[in-house]
């Protein structure tokens, strides 16, 4: 039984990567970057993926557990840090799940042909946002048919939108001139903007972690799955934005419907069964991306509640199935208020209005990981390490330090204004502010928290002086 255990294949662990990490909505974000994104890609895969792949494959197989970047931060940095990490990494899947809503109601007129108003819009946006935290109540959220089958329709969309943009290329012409020197990196503060979706697309690869029990030889085979699956989503991406870059001048990609708009340019139509079709799975993706999140996101929220780093709602979990319903619950709080308050923003490109301030919170809940894995080396030599990075001292602060600084790099091309005209402040004030407020709410509950931690220890100490008295 030991050796029938032991078949999971390089192959199934960078299929099971491809199906949580690769997101196809973000494709023509991706696309905005002009084609100097080529570069990009390549200089990410070796300065942030390799050195990121080779940390998070020692942190994943040594320190095992529910609480994934949540523990390996709190046992390097302590409770603080750890609740901060904890409130990062939840809250971006509320603004996620909020940024997929607001394209629901365009993609259902797509499909059906019917016009939303604002309201029936708005109502839309909820529902979607109901039926997903209704599904995460389930243990059909971590089922393997919704992950491979979501991450089927991802790779289909992406290889369509690829194949017909090279047809067109060859046939009719491109919207924009592919050459060696437009591919060369554009320090245009508009496209590097947009940087942080290539690091989010090459964040969440510490999932294949879990699957270290089921390898042959974990030590090999998880560098391995994290390097091929990195580069395959790449490729996938690439090809993909290539695809609508041959269909969309650069400067006029939608970040929300530049997928769609790319499929109906390609193709000469505007309706009709093949743009229905695609919209229909492309919102059949925007469903699968949240469902297969859900789990770990909510699991990752509620453990760190139940070790005091979160309130104590997000620790509820239902009495049937464990399921961690309170953060489930939360989410679609959160979720709610920000899609009905989303009509009265400034910036009404509303999609990346959500999603940047979603990539804002989730890259910095990856910071601390870096530092955490050179602590962890130096506090907690002893445990033993199924896979361990080799190389000196200085070799492991190079690769601390360098994925490190991309992040924060991108946070600061994201999140704060670096041109000062009305339509650059729109766009990104938004960001800044919700950054900021939501960085507050974290830092207050780490300082309610605390109170409560040292008003039951003083607590404990009078109960016990209490006792030794009598």
């Amino acid at each position: 039984m030991k050796n029938m255990k032991k078949k999971f294949s390089l192959m199934s662990a960078v299929l099971s990567v491809i199906c949580v990490v690769f997101v196809a909505e973000a494709a023509a974000p991706v696309a905005a970057i002009g084609n100097s994104q080529f570069f990009w890609w390549i200089f990410l895969l070796i300065a942030f993926l390799l050195p990121y792949g080779l940390i998070s494959s020692e942190l994943g197989t040594t320190y095992i557990g529910d609480g994934g970047i949540y523990d390996w931060v709190t046992k390097a940095f302590g409770h603080r840090w750890g609740s901060r990490v904890s409130w990062y990494y939840w809250i971006n899947f509320p603004l996620w799940l909020a940024s997929l809503a607001v394209m629901c109601p365009e993609l259902i007129t797509t499909i059906t042909g019917f016009e939303f108003g604002t309201v029936g819009a708005v109502v839309v946006e909820l529902l979607f946002i109901w039926v997903i935290v209704w599904i995460s109540f389930y243990s059909v959220s971590d089922s393997v048919w919704i992950l491979n089958g979501a991450a089927v329709i991802k790779m289909l969309l992406a290889l369509l939108i690829g194949g017909l943009g090279v047809y067109v290329a060859l046939t009719k012409g491109m919207s924009n001139e592919f050459t060696v020197q437009s591919m060369l990196p554009s320090f245009d503060l508009n496209s590097l903007s947009f940087i942080s979706v290539i690091i989010f697309n090459l964040l969440g690869f510490e999932v294949i972690c879990t699957f270290a029990d089921d390898m042959e030889n974990p030590r090999k085979q998880i560098p391995q799955a994290i390097i091929v699956a990195g580069i395959v989503i790449a490729a996938i991406y690439i090809f993909s934005a290539f695809g609508i870059g041959v269909a969309i001048p650069t400067a006029e990609i939608s970040t929300s419907s530049g997928l769609m708009d790319s499929f109906k340019l390609l193709t000469g139509s505007t309706e009709g069964l093949f743009i229905s079709l695609m919209a229909l799975l492309f919102l059949l993706t925007l469903f699968g991306n949240m469902i297969s999140w859900s789990l770990g996101v909510n699991n990752t929220a509620c453990y760190a509640a139940e070790n005091g780093d979160m309130p104590k709602f997000f620790a509820k979990r239902s009495q049937k199935t464990q399921m961690p319903i309170g953060a489930a619950i939360m989410n679609g709080i959160v979720a709610s208020v920000v899609v009905i308050i989303a009509p009265i923003l400034p910036n009404q490109d509303l999609f990346w209005a959500f999603f940047s301030l979603n990539l804002v919170m989730f890259l910095l809940s990856y910071v601390p990981v870096f530092p955490a894995f050179y602590k962890l080396r130096q506090i907690d030599p002893d445990t033993p390490r199924p896979f361990k990075v080799g190389g000196s001292k200085t070799f492991l602060k190079v690769l601390v330090v360098i994925p490190m600084i991309m992040i924060l790099i991108s946070l600061i091309f994201t999140a704060i204004p670096l041109q000062f005209d009305a339509a650059t402040l729109s766009e990104q004030l938004p960001i800044t502010i919700g950054a900021i407020v939501f960085i507050l709410f974290g830092e207050g509950i780490i300082i309610v928290k605390n109170i409560k931690k040292e008003g039951a220890n003083e607590h404990g100490k009078a109960n016990t002086n209490y006792q030794s008295e009598s």
